[in-house]
């Protein structure tokens, strides 16, 4: 019988996954196109091998420093000499939804600034620019004691970071993280330039920029125009970057050696086969789940009314695109050829450093166990861990972040979690002081909620579900909550952090109660999960890397951090079955697809899309794949030409790409990009916006 499009999905992603596990196990380190290298450590031999090109250090220093970080998630990249950021639209889709209100839709009707003085400030975008790199593994590590226990060591080598971040921030001025990578071998301070007088200068809507919906989201061939602009502001002007990235005057050609900077979020490749067995068996499934949870909550929210659906639209789009993500990742590790690739490589390794005469490579003799244990430790609290939380109510959110943060900066930096150090607390009152509109009707909704899953799963008895409820229903317990509290006031949210301690202790704002009561339970679940599992998959995860770079060198690069990354690949269409997926798709085919889906939802066209098919070159492209590799975080990242030249923007990958948290196979998986051609056509042709065009080609 014909396979249902989610079966026809898993198989496809399994088979990736079968595909990128006989590459795993011909080498230890990347091959092909693969890799999400860190800019201190690029591959240029087999670069110079593969294409013939060496990066100079001027060109790597552009790529650095054009390149942007959305800090609520996202990458992008300065294209003028004025400031442009160019992104994507989904990248922007929380700063639209946060912008628009009752009769004013940025996310469905798009925005489009007329003039610099149109633009409209984000209520709360910080973006970064990574302006150094300083390795710091050895000042990290020799602040732990070795002969102390794991958690001694944890503490020993957060205080030293701790340390470490404060002391660059006040030399610098720059926003300094020291970030671990290879699973703590090393560690890294990077210094950011941080901009937070971020502007919305144009945004199609979302008809245009999401064409083909949930349903084409990870598949291609798309048709989608997921742009949009925002100019970065300093001392009430425009930016006058010394890096930006110049447009192309063709853009991609089919073949082409392309370059992606960006910050991809997150990947599992180097994990052990205990952990990756753990997230296939148990923390996918729970993770799925809970997104089909929320799923429900928020279509059930926007079923109350046309007001509420906007409000909520956000939310569903960033759930669908979750469940879709992650429902493929769960399919890849669903494959025996990719857990038995996995293994076999771990065995490698494991037989390599017991023979190897580095005392640092047989030291990790018994991590992989170790780590396994910490594993299965973890199991027994893990429904504790995922169901004793309300993140879908943000203005919960923003209460525990002022009793936390008054009780974590009473106390001396080094002492502090990482999100409360000196380093960090700019951009956390930034956030947490944020005019962005909270909804009180919603918030409601999402508690009770949040509140009865955890009844529902931990059980009545259950210290969280005890305390939180405090013997009321769901429903009752969160409309009290709501209803008493002030926090929907930036300006009250103000006054309660700069009073401190005693004005949380005095306060009788029902949340700020409420959390008091809640946080000791809270810490002592952290301390836990930082003393019993954190240390120790810290230390052993260190040993295993300090093996992996015995045994095989730095041939490998670190699993994504959210820090920047280049990768390297082509222009290139793929195999798929008996056909070939070509690499472009156009104007053309935009509204073929539109006429032969009867434009029926969510295959019908924006209406400036529909009005303008007679002034567009329909030959122009649209979309492009190419063999890069990336990972969500990719998302708004630049696609480069050897020249430097600005040729494409990241948006998607395709279905066989799902699979790239735990492994990259380059026959089949694609990043799917936005052709610099098409952005620039559709400036002119759809939306009349010549002059942010003629920014763009420098005109």
């Amino acid at each position: 019988m014909p396979a249902t499009p989610s079966a026809r999905k898993s198989k496809t992603v399994r088979a990736a996954a079968a595909a990128a596990a006989l590459a795993l196990t011909s080498a230890p380190g990347a091959s092909g196109d693969e890799g999400m290298w860190t800019f201190d450590n690029l591959p240029v031999e087999r670069l110079k091998e593969s294409y013939g090109f060496a990066p100079a250090a001027p060109w790597l220093e552009l790529l650095q420093k054009a390149s942007t970080r959305f800090n609520d998630g996202g990458s992008g990249a300065f294209v003028s000499k004025d400031g442009l950021v160019l992104t994507n639209h989904h990248v922007a889709l929380g700063q639209l939804q946060k912008m628009s209100a009752p009769g004013k839709d940025f996310v469905r009707d798009g925005f489009f600034a007329a003039s610099a003085a149109d633009e409209i400030k984000c209520p709360d975008l910080e973006i970064n620019v990574l302006m150094s790199m300083q390795e710091v593994t050895a000042r990290v590590k020799g602040a732990e004691d070795p002969k102390a226990s794991d958690r001694v060591r944890n503490e020993q080598r957060k205080a030293e970071i701790s340390r470490i971040t404060k002391e660059s921030t006040d030399a610098t001025g720059l926003r300094s993280d020291v970030v671990e990578l290879y699973q703590g071998g090393e560690y890294w301070l990077y210094r950011y330039k941080k901009y937070t007088d971020v502007r919305l200068a144009a945004a199609p809507e979302l008809q245009a920029a999401f064409y083909g919906g949930d349903l084409d989201n990870f598949t291609y061939p798309r048709y989608a125009l997921d742009f949009a602009f925002f100019r970065v502001y300093e001392d009430g002007r425009p930016v006058r970057p010394a890096h930006f990235l110049r447009w192309s005057k063709d853009g991609a050609a089919d073949g082409e050696l392309v370059f992606v900077t960006g910050h991809p979020g997150h990947t599992d490749r180097l994990n052990t086969v205990a952990q990756l067995e753990d997230a296939r068996d148990a923390g996918l499934p729970l993770y799925l789940e809970i997104a089909r949870r929320r799923r429900r909550d928020y279509y059930d929210y926007a079923a109350r009314g046309a007001e509420q659906e906007r409000r909520i639209k956000e939310r569903i789009f960033g759930v669908e695109n979750a469940l879709k993500a992650v429902g493929g990742e769960h399919a890849g590790l669903l494959d025996p050829a990719l857990l038995k690739s996995k293994a076999a490589a771990e065995a490698a390794l494991r037989k390599a450093a017991a023979a190897s005469k580095d005392p640092a490579a047989r030291a990790a003799k018994g991590s992989w166990d170790k780590i396994a244990a910490a594993q299965r430790k973890f199991a027994s609290r893990r429904l504790q861990v995922s169901y004793r939380r309300y993140e879908p109510a943000r203005v919960v959110g923003l209460a525990a972040t002022i009793v936390r943060l008054v009780a974590e900066t009473a106390k001396p930096n080094e002492k502090r979690w990482e999100e409360y150090r000196d380093s960090n607390l700019e951009s956390l009152r930034f956030r947490l002081f944020s005019p962005a509109p909270l909804y009180p009707d919603m918030e409601e909704f999402l508690l009770a909620r949040s509140l009865a899953e955890s009844r529902e799963i931990l059980g009545p008895n259950d210290a969280y579900v005890k305390l939180a409820l405090g013997g009321k229903t769901p429903e009752k317990a969160a409309r009290d909550l709501i209803a008493g509290t002030k926090l929907f006031d930036p300006a009250e949210r103000r006054r309660l952090t700069d009073g401190g301690a005693a004005a949380v202790a005095a306060s009788q704002d029902a949340l700020i109660v409420w959390q008091r009561g809640l946080d000791a339970l809270y810490r002592a679940q952290r301390k836990w999960y930082e003393d019993e599992i954190e240390s120790v998959l810290n230390a052993e995860g260190d040993r295993v890397a300090k093996a992996r770079f015995a045994v095989y060198g730095k041939s490998a690069y670190p699993d994504a951090t959210f820090t920047l990354r280049l990768s390297f690949g082509k222009v290139a269409g793929y195999e798929l079955g008996t056909t070939r997926v070509a690499p472009f798709t156009t104007f053309h085919g935009l509204y073929d697809r539109a006429l032969g889906m009867g434009e029926k939802p969510p295959f019908d066209l924006a209406a400036r899309v529909k009005a303008a098919r007679t002034r567009l070159n329909l030959d122009t492209k649209v979309n492009f794949v190419t063999t890069n590799d990336i990972i969500g975080g990719n998302s708004g990242s630049p696609v480069v030409n050897a020249k430097g030249e600005y040729v494409g923007l990241i948006f998607d990958g395709n279905i066989q790409s799902l699979v790239g948290r735990y492994a990259y196979d380059g026959t089949r998986n694609r990043a799917v990009a936005v052709h610099s051609a098409a952005i620039v056509e559709a400036l002119r042709g759809i939306y009349g916006a010549n002059a942010l065009a003629d920014e763009l080609t420098a005109k």
